[in-house]
């Protein structure tokens, strides 16, 4: 390769449960250019250039951090999905708390959440008359869970929302993506988390699928509760196991490294990823 820019999300963000006592982006050879920003999400990103010819490009990101419990969620007591909904549309509620207005952002359809009438319906099964909202979240995730197997091989970065449904099969992104739309077709704020799980599970805890990789799951903005994460690779609710890296719309937006590479020929990509316990 002679030229390549790129930008990578691979620093934390900030968080009440999450404390970094360190975090760092390694790139070899040294880049040109190096410079670190928020994006519009408020996500940490490094953005880097190589102007040299090289043949092999090495980012390494490593950090310490203190991760606590979540809080336990009200699974009854939180609104009817349809005042949820409700109040996200009503622009004059919306202009006059900060808090809607950001998630109301997260309504609209996004370069990777294209539903169709079949996502919709699809989600409607959870979402029923007056449903407490997190409780049909809840049911929604682990619908998703139990119907759609996953499988590595069966879906790649452009796979569509239709496809995954047809397939019934995918990854993590895939799975979160689905979800992101099942709630947006509900007219519900929902927006895609970046992020790392715990690769080495306490003696007596299954291994959970997506260790050793980048992982992805949904989070639900729900009034009185703030936004609620959820991860329908695992059915569960992240916790002290699930780190967060960015969030946005989609994939698009927190992409971990993406880029413009100019010459080389045939490149191949290894990634791996290790979140181990200290003490």
């Amino acid at each position: 390769m002679s030229v390549c820019h790129n930008l990578a999300h691979l620093l934390p963000r900030d968080s009440a449960r999450h404390v970094w006592y360190s975090s760092d982006v390694e790139i070899a050879p040294m880049p040109a250019l190096r410079a670190e920003r928020r994006d519009y999400f408020g996500n940490r990103m490094t953005f880097f250039a190589m102007q040299e010819p090289h043949r092999e490009l090495n980012v390494l990101s490593r950090g310490h951090v203190d991760v606590a419990p979540a809080p336990p969620i009200p699974l009854f007591s939180s609104l009817p999905w349809e005042q949820v909904r409700d109040r996200i549309s009503d622009a004059a509620m919306v202009r006059s708390n900060s808090e809607f207005l950001d998630a109301f952002q997260y309504v609209f359809r996004s370069p990777y959440v294209q539903w169709n009438g079949d996502i919709a319906a699809y989600a409607a099964e959870s979402f029923t008359p007056g449903r407490p909202t997190i409780d049909a979240v809840l049911d929604l995730t682990a619908r998703i869970h139990e119907d759609f197997l996953y499988d590595p091989k069966s879906t790649t970065v452009t796979t569509t929302l239709p496809e995954i449904m047809k397939a019934r099969a995918g990854v993590c992104q895939d799975f979160a993506h689905f979800e992101v739309g099942c709630l947006r077709a509900m007219g519900l704020p929902a927006r895609y988390v970046s992020g790392y799980l715990l690769t080495t599970p306490p003696p007596g805890t299954p291994r959970l699928v997506g260790a050793d990789a980048s992982h992805a799951w949904a989070s639900v903005y729900v009034p009185d509760t703030g936004w609620l994460d959820v991860d329908p690779t695992n059915n569960l609710l992240p916790s002290d196991k699930h780190i967060t890296l960015a969030w946005g719309r989609d994939f698009g937006d927190v992409s971990p490294l993406r880029g413009v590479i100019l010459g080389g020929g045939r490149h191949k990509i290894d990634v791996s990823v290790d979140v181990t316990p200290v003490g």
